[in-house]
Parts: C-alpha cells; sequence; structure tokens
C-alpha cells in the first residue's frame, strides 16, 4: 500500500487494550497481540511515529510496543532522525510506581522509544522533577482527572487515532479509555479509524456509528456511550467511504484494516 510523503512522519494515536468478549468473535488474546503487532510495525514501517497511553506492567501493551519499535522504530524527518515510538505515562499510573523503574526503563529505551511522565494537569515533567516526588497510591479523583488530562494532552500531539478492544466494565476514569480517547479525537475532527471486529469498546462504539450491527445479546450501556449517538461514518474524517469504514470495524482480518487504514491516511493527507 502506497503512503505519500505528505502522511509520513505523522504521529498516530493508538488506543488498544484488552477485551473480555473477543471470544464471542471467535477470537484470543493473542490474535489482539499480533494485531497490535502487525499495525505498529505498518505504521513505523510508512515513517509514522506512534503515540500511546499505557503502563509498564509486564507483557503490556506498552513492552510489546518498545519490542517492536527496537526493530523497526527509527524514522527521518528531514535530516533529523527520530524515535517511533512515544509512551507517556498518566500522573496515576506513575505516581503509583517506584521512580527506579520509570528511570531504568527510560534509560534502557534511550534511542529507540521517549517515555515521559505527566502531571496530574497532562503536562509533561522531567525525570529530574518526578525523581524529586514519592511514590504512593493514587487517589480515584487522581484516576479520573490525570487520565482524563493526559488524553486531552495525546490528542493535542497526534494527527489521527486507531481505536481496538477496549474493556467497558473494571476500568479507572470517566468512561472506558478507548471511548474517551475516541470522542475526543472526534471532538478534535481528528481522523479516527475505529477496529471493531475484535470486540470490545471499540466494537460498542462502532455499533453506535452505525457501522456495525448488534453482534451481543444485551447492549453494554457505559459512561458516555450516549456521546456516539447520532453521530455517523462522516464524523470520522478519516478519508473513508462509508461502506470502507463498515468493513474497517467489523473485519476480524488486520491485513484488511490496516490496508484501509493506509488508504484512508493516503486519502486525508
Amino acid at each position: 500500500m502506497f503512503v505519500s510523503n505528505e502522511s509520513r512522519s505523522q504521529a498516530i494515536g493508538v488506543s488498544i487494550s484488552d477485551c473480555p468478549d473477543m471470544a464471542v468473535y471467535g477470537l484470543s488474546n493473542e490474535h489482539l497481540i499480533d494485531a497490535m503487532t502487525e499495525i505498529a510495525r505498518h505504521m513505523l514501517a510508512s515513517g509514522s511515529r506512534l503515540v500511546y497511553g499505557g503502563d509498564l506492567r509486564q507483557h503490556g501493551f506498552s513492552e510489546l510496543l518498545f519490542e517492536i519499535v527496537a526493530r523497526h522504530g527509527l524514522y527521518t524527518d528531514g535530516d533529523e532522525v527520530k524515535v517511533g515510538v512515544a509512551n507517556y505515562l498518566a500522573w496515576p499510573v506513575h505516581i503509583g510506581m517506584p521512580f527506579e523503574k520509570i528511570e531504568q526503563t527510560s534509560t534502557e529505551l534511550k534511542g529507540t522509544a521517549e517515555l515521559v511522565c505527566l502531571g496530574l494537569d497532562g503536562q509533561p515533567m522531567a525525570m529530574k522533577q518526578r525523581k524529586l516526588l514519592d511514590g504512593r497510591s493514587p487517589s480515584e479523583e487522581e484516576w479520573t482527572s490525570g487520565l482524563t488530562a493526559m488524553r486531552q494532552f495525546l490528542v493535542k500531539k497526534t494527527k489521527a487515532r486507531i481505536v481496538l478492544g477496549g474493556r467497558t466494565e473494571s476500568y479507572k476514569g470517566l468512561m472506558p479509555g478507548i471511548a474517551e480517547e475516541a470522542l475526543l479525537s472526534l471532538e478534535a475532527k481528528q481522523p479516527l479509524y475505529v477496529i471493531g471486529g475484535f470486540g470490545g469498546c471499540a466494537r460498542d462504539i462502532a455499533e453506535s456509528l452505525s457501522l456495525a450491527e448488534q453482534q451481543l445479546p444485551t447492549c453494554h450501556a457505559w459512561p458516555g456511550r450516549d456521546s456516539f449517538n447520532g453521530l455517523s461514518a462522516e464524523t470520522l474524517n478519516n478519508g473513508l467511504s462509508p461502506n470502507e469504514n463498515s468493513i474497517l470495524a467489523t473485519t476480524p482480518h488486520i491485513d484488511q484494516a490496516i490496508g484501509l487504514i493506509l488508504r484512508g491516511l493516503s486519502r486525508v493527507a
């Protein structure tokens, strides 16, 4: 798939997390990992920079991204070589971690990926500033405000967003993370690509946008879902036709989904 020069070096936000209903679609967590791997690999190969708001849990998606970027992650912007992945840690994520782990990970990633801690207001803080803070368990209020602030910051750092999977229960924050990041992208009129064939919150969003038929017998009613009511494929601003968005929203084949995303990015550029 050809990607025009105008689409190279742009920052792509990736919203992906595990979801408990993948078995309904005949899929497992291994399929989600493969999907994340292929999305990251193709976006990096096209010259895009990946932006992710995650944590540093063992065997998590941040760790997977770091492994991928170590192999494929450098790109050039003019004469300048830049890292391919920026991982932002929201305030409630990093304040609950020992600084030594953050510092060690940042050092190990130097030259391939960027690790950035954000304050409660969503603004970046220097590592030497974070070092002065004692780690502690964040409050529920800090989880809500800190995650929203991070997501508001990330939408300003990206040119497009891809959403896939996502929990609709047992989450932290105002609403499911993928839903909030999708809404912020739509409000910013940023190209949004919804891969709903793996279930989860992304599937719910696709159904609310009338891009996919309801698959489960019971509709998930999570906070913020009604914000998608009345929206349609046209509001995604992603360069794809309604039919192409419907295919993207329902296909379980990640190669097909990636082809559509690259096509949309090329048209938008």
